[in-house]
Formats: C-alpha cells, sequence, structure tokens
C-alpha cells in the first residue's frame, strides 16, 4: 500500500467529489462576485484560487477566501459548526 493513498477520504480511482458551483467567468477590470453555497463536502480545486466563498456552517454563512494551501480540502473545513466553549464566571462571589 502507498503512503499516500492513506491520506485519500475518498478512493483515488473514483476521483474527487466535485460539486457545481455558479462560477462565470468575469471579465477583466471587474472583481468576481461572492459565490454563496452549502455544498460543504465540495473538494477545493486549483481554479477556485483567489475566489471568495460564503460557506453555510448551519446557521449562518460564513466567509472564506481560497488561498493555494487550502487546495485538495473540503470547504467545509474552513467555516467551523461549533462554538467556542468559554466557563461562565458567576456574580454572586
Amino acid at each position: 500500500m502507498l503512503p499516500t493513498r492513506a491520506l485519500f477520504s475518498r478512493s483515488v480511482w473514483k476521483g474527487p467529489h466535485i460539486v457545481p458551483l455558479p462560477i462565470a467567468p468575469v471579465k477583466a477590470g471587474e472583481k468576481q462576485p461572492i459565490i454563496k453555497t452549502q455544498a460543504r463536502s465540495a473538494t477545493i480545486l486549483p481554479t477556485f484560487l483567489g475566489l471568495d466563498f460564503m460557506v453555510h456552517n448551519g446557521k449562518s454563512y460564513m466567509h472564506v477566501n481560497i488561498t493555494e494551501d487550502m487546495v485538495g480540502h473540503k470547504l467545509g473545513e474552513f467555516a467551523g459548526t461549533r462554538k467556542n466553549f468559554t466557563y461562565k464566571m458567576s456574580k454572586n462571589k
């Protein structure tokens, strides 16, 4: 078994999980509009570099800007679904 294949969550022969997203070509000088999506399981492709996404986390949409390090990961990894836990101090003391 090859050590790199152990890192894939999906079989190599199936390929990446690609979801059709509404990415329209932009004319020169215009900015790409933000893409709203609920497809948290979509694999980030090299063609997404520099794009802005609004990824749904179950309650609201979170802003995600795609960088070079994110290629190969899933969109949902960058939009957390849980709140940070904090202890609440009582006011009676």
